[in-house]
């Protein structure tokens, strides 16, 4: 971590360090006093299972980890933590007990409560979605709010580039109703299918692996087309590869690394738009975060 010279000071801001008057052992140029430090590092969110929304499952995270080093609950002091869940981070969780929360680590967020139009809004970025095809909006039917309705032949929406799978950790999560085997909720353009149904069981599967011949697809036990809505969730540690369904993990195994791709983002079909792909059903409330989520 750098030091300031001359006994000034450094602070921190989204994960990047400010040292005024430069740090010791940087090429001093003069041109400025405020270098920049980037930590690697991310502010953790009190909205530890990333619904939006602070509530008793987020504190049942938080005491589960009591008196643990766990970066992922450490959010007080702000902006990295102290190495220890206590007091101080429970004082600053109940601080925005159910309230809605602004997260830095949310780079996409599609509610997908729109009544008309062509167009959904992402009310995280600048990462609209265009709907495309046979779609049609439902203002009262989803799970959170509205929803959007695919009917399983060519409807989805498109995106502009979103993330590179390979360049950090990442969660994906959405809410889905409906569905069939070998459709797709979330795709990558012509790279993989981030999150989608097996062709055999229906079961939650993604797609999403390490480049070669050793990377495969992982297959959970879980189905998600009984017409019911469920919650289904990928995230990427770095290591581990996860599958959520309900806030339950139900696949898990580690990957070397995830096949490198800046494409854009399909909702609702297959990387390649290929006929089987799309999805037959209700999607609601897509988000993707540039950090790990744990329901």
């Amino acid at each position: 971590m750098p030091t300031a010279r001359s006994g000034l000071v450094t602070c921190a801001v989204n994960g990047k360090m400010y040292a005024i008057g430069g740090w010791v052992g940087s090429n001093y140029t003069g041109i400025s006093t405020v270098e920049e430090y980037d930590t690697g590092l991310t502010a953790s969110s009190p909205d530890f299972n990333g619904d939006g929304l602070v509530d008793i499952n987020d504190l049942l995270s938080l005491i589960e980890s009591w008196g643990q080093n766990d970066p992922l609950f450490d959010i007080a002091p702000q902006p990295f933590g102290d190495g220890v869940i206590d007091a101080l981070d429970l004082e600053l969780l109940m601080s925005y007990w159910e309230q809605p929360v602004e997260d830095p680590t949310l780079i996409a967020h599609w509610a997908l409560d729109e009544v008309e139009g062509d167009i959904a809004y992402d009310s995280a970025g600048v990462n609209d979605a265009f709907v495309v095809g046979g779609t049609a909006w439902q203002p009262s039917g989803g799970q959170v709010n509205g929803a959007l309705q695919f009917e399983g032949i060519d409807g989805c929406a498109v995106t502009d580039s979103i993330l590179d799978p390979a360049s950090g950790t990442f969660s994906v999560f959405a809410w889905v109703k409906g569905g069939a085997p070998d459709q797709v909720i979330l795709s990558q353009q012509g790279s993989a299918n981030w999150l989608c149904t097996d062709r055999a069981t229906s079961n939650l599967m993604t797609g999403l692996k390490c480049s070669g011949r050793t990377g495969i697809p992982m297959i959970s036990q879980t189905n998600i087309t009984d017409g019911y809505w469920h919650r289904v969730g990928l995230v990427w540690d770095g290591l581990y590869r996860t599958l959520y369904v309900d806030d339950i993990l139900v696949a898990e195994d580690t990957q070397n690394s995830l096949k490198d791709s800046d494409n854009g983002l399909y909702i609702g079909c297959g990387k390649n738009m290929e006929a089987g792909t799309f999805w037959s059903g209700l999607i609601d409330d897509v988000r993707i975060y540039n950090r790990v989520v744990i329901p």
